[in-house]
């Protein structure tokens, strides 16, 4: 069954209409289309805490595309998340329920915690050795989700008000990095052994950048090379050089700094990058769902 998946983030609004599939043994979400619209709400609420009528008009018009293209695919069900520049917008109540009476599409806004138990779910697909600690971090515009696993269940999870966009409009609380740092040494045994996943968009495409294959780790020094690399570059620049998109390439150094920082303070050399996000989490949820009111 195919569903789609709309994942209204700070810096990019995403559609991924997909299915879960079995190949050789392997349960994986099937891409079947994937559009992004950077659609920079955060911009404008990381600014002025409200979403302007013009960014309010380019957000109709993108959910109205996401609906005619989830019904061109004929998907059982569509489920539309937003996550911090929505969870902050003083308006964006308002602008909720305006976009569900001209498109006819519900958003819900949700909480750090539910985004990365979004992202997380799909983390059951993957063969996981549940007796070694894993820690994934999820890098957005707005903040950044760290969660903690033991013998594959949740112990510890934080939503951090630190994110790319967030940092390049200089809206980071003086304590955050601080606060995120005393949070890591607590809540993870940094005496012991244990893996670090890193999600998104950025992290993906630095993986790609640095030439990494499919299941093989990206280092912090790789991590850091790339930031050092793109840091004096224009922003035009960095798109002809690096083949970048524009709302890309702004946010990637921001996103690399706070990568490096939590593998530091975790004394970590390296990161598995299993390439996925809110969305893939969005659409195994709906699966999921699915497949119990059948039973």
């Amino acid at each position: 069954m195919r569903y789609a998946a709309i994942d209204i983030g700070t810096n990019a609004a995403r559609l991924l209409v997909g299915e879960l599939t079995k190949e050789e043994g392997v349960t994986f979400i099937k891409k079947v289309s994937y559009t992004r619209i950077p659609l920079r709400l955060g911009e404008e609420v990381f600014g002025s805490g409200t979403i302007s009528k013009k960014k309010s008009v380019e957000f109709v018009k993108t959910i109205q595309a996401f609906r005619l293209i989830s019904e061109i695919f004929e998907v059982k069900e569509l489920r539309a998340c937003a996550t911090s520049a929505m969870r902050e917008a003083k308006n964006g109540e308002q602008i909720r329920r305006m976009i569900e009476l001209e498109t006819g599409v519900e958003i819900e806004t949700i909480s750090g915690d539910e985004e990365a138990e979004l992202i997380f779910g799909t983390f059951t697909l993957f063969k996981i050795d549940k007796e070694i600690p894993y820690v994934v971090i999820d890098v957005g515009g707005g903040s950044t989700e760290v969660s903690v696993f033991e013998k594959g269940k949740r112990v510890a999870s934080k939503s951090f008000e630190i994110g790319t966009l967030r940092i390049l409009k200089d809206r980071i609380h003086p304590n955050a990095w601080q606060d995120m740092s005393t949070w890591l040494k607590t809540n993870v045994e940094l005496s012991s052994n244990h893996i670090v996943y890193g999600t998104g968009g950025n992290i993906n495409k630095a993986h790609k950048l640095v030439g990494g294959f499919q299941n093989a780790p990206i280092t912090l020094k790789k991590i850091e090379d790339l930031r050092d690399e793109l840091m004096p570059l224009t922003l035009s620049q960095r798109v002809e050089r690096y083949q970048l998109k524009p709302d890309r390439a702004d946010v990637l150094v921001p996103a690399m700094d706070i990568f490096a920082r939590i593998l530091r303070d975790l004394k970590c050399r390296q990161m598995l990058v299993p390439k996925i996000g809110l969305s893939d989490g969005i659409i195994y949820a709906l699966d999921k769902k699915n497949r119990k009111r059948k039973i």
